[in-house]
């Protein structure tokens, strides 16, 4: 039998990082992947998403290149084999990498389905036994498919669309978060034919509205129908392609997205034999340092049931390999960014304004627009803002909104801001680069107090800084 300290299992984002961790902190480590190395991220979810939607935002740049002077000698179209095998090449890429970073640690990886004979053993694909001290288990989610759907080829997960060999003529999007928005977005910047069915009464619940009308705006100029409010049923499926009822009316498409919502992957693991129990939706209760009911097990990602974002799930796995190891664990910040890749791209940090005010907190925001930063005027990027929210009195900023171009690489500013305790005054007293995007965020924190320099003031006002806060 092959004996271990710590055996993970799942190869995604926190499964890998948490074996390189443990490893490396001198850990007899083994990593169990019944699949690929990666998981749903790199091999089915966001890398292979945002490789094609840069195909697909450089074909709406090549498409706008009159507007920057340039000529092009004829119309730009999409070549969706050749989109598909750049995006397979990127996740061979990067899952090579993976495999390399794993055998240079030290890692053992095993390739199999991993199924718990004891609370001490698993059997991978009944071929061979582990044993470990400890295990983390580390297995990820897949699509949740509402009942009322039918079992179709017609009928596809994000995975399945993904390895489409041919672009459909339309798609029908169950569901408005953050999956169903970036396929809407894609498939509408190449010529598909979206309709976009939701049950709530917006899009991407969670996410600040002011940003979210933003986004819902640009997907219906590209042509996405957009049905809130309105559930999806009497859906059929057949040869011809998948039709349903929405509301009033009959939507169809040549095939069906189902993208509403994941659940996470505990079947087959017959976690029965360890003494755990799972929740109602499959999840494996974990604390914050990911142990869950039995002492030596834990849990980590989108398996717990809690934030389902790969970012999240590394840093909750390196946190419970480092407790495993005996280590000081790097803390876990309450300001996880989020991000939505559609165009203008959304992203966060921190709570909302709606939120604050559901803690009873007494905030102020300040906004500033893309529109008015010359970076963004150079680059035809001028769709959007940064908005700011800051505690009244204390001054601490507590959560920040984006809705523009690169708004995914600009929260990384805002989520250490509010991980470190910043002030808007202190984030506008930090000296911005000339041009930059990230300038906004400067602006931002000094509209908080009605100093934003880019803007015209239109009227004389009560100063909104009486607690007399140090501003440039």
């Amino acid at each position: 039998m092959n004996s271990f300290d710590l055996c993970v299992i799942g190869g995604g984002p926190g499964g890998y990082n948490a074996a390189l961790r443990a490893a490396r902190s001198g850990l007899r480590t083994a990593l169990v992947e019944k699949d690929k190395l990666g998981g749903v991220c790199l091999n089915a979810g966001c890398i292979p998403t945002k490789t094609l939607l840069a195909s697909a935002g450089l074909l709406r740049q090549i498409r706008r290149a009159a507007a920057f002077g340039i000529r092009t000698s004829e119309n730009a179209e999409a070549d969706w084999p050749a989109m598909q095998a750049r995006k397979d090449a990127v996740t061979t890429d990067l899952r090579n990498g993976i495999a390399g970073l794993l055998k240079n640690a030290g890692v053992t990886v095993f390739s199999g389905h991993a199924a718990f004979r004891d609370e001490h053993t698993i059997r991978i694909d009944d071929r061979e036994a582990v044993s470990a001290q400890y295990f983390l288990i580390a297995t990820g989610s897949r699509s949740a498919r509402p009942a009322f759907l039918p079992e179709h080829p017609a009928i596809v997960s994000s995975d399945q669309l993904l390895s489409l060999s041919v672009l459909p003529e339309s798609l029908l999007i169950l569901g408005g978060g953050v999956v169903g928005c970036e396929f809407a977005a894609l498939f509408a910047s190449l010529g598909v034919r979206v309709t976009l069915v939701e049950m709530l009464p917006a899009l991407l619940t969670g996410f600040d509205p002011e940003c979210v009308r933003l986004v819902a705006m640009r997907l219906r100029m590209d042509g996405v129908r957009l049905l809130t409010g309105t559930s999806l049923s009497s859906v059929h499926a057949g040869d011809d392609g998948v039709t349903a009822r929405a509301g009033g009316e009959t939507v169809s498409g040549t095939l069906l997205l189902n993208a509403a919502g994941r659940r996470p992957n505990t079947e087959g693991l017959q976690l029965e034999a360890t003494g755990l129990t799972t929740g109602l939706r499959g999840e494996i209760p974990a604390d914050t340092d990911g142990r869950t009911a039995v002492p030596h097990i834990f849990a980590a990602g989108d398996v717990t049931g809690t934030i389902m974002l790969a970012h999240w799930a590394t840093a909750a796995a390196v946190r419970a390999a480092a407790v495993i190891a005996g280590e000081t664990p790097p803390a876990l910040p309450e300001a996880v960014p989020g991000c939505v890749f559609t165009t203008p791209e959304i992203a966060t940090a921190g709570w909302t304004p709606a939120e604050c005010a559901a803690r009873n907190l007494n905030t102020v925001s300040g906004k500033f627009p893309f529109s008015a930063l010359g970076k963004a005027l150079a680059a035809g990027e001028t769709e959007g803002f940064v908005k700011i929210t800051a505690e009244r009195g204390s001054d601490r900023i507590l959560g920040v909104s984006i809705v523009g171009s690169h708004a995914s690489d600009l929260i990384s500013e805002a989520a250490a801001a509010i991980a470190a305790g910043m002030t808007a005054g202190e984030l506008a007293r930090t000296i911005h680069p000339h041009p930059t995007l990230g300038e906004a965020l400067q602006e931002a924190a000094l509209a908080v107090h009605g100093r934003c320099l880019q803007l015209p003031v239109r009227r004389k006002r009560p100063s909104p800084n009486p607690e007399g806060i140090s501003l440039p």
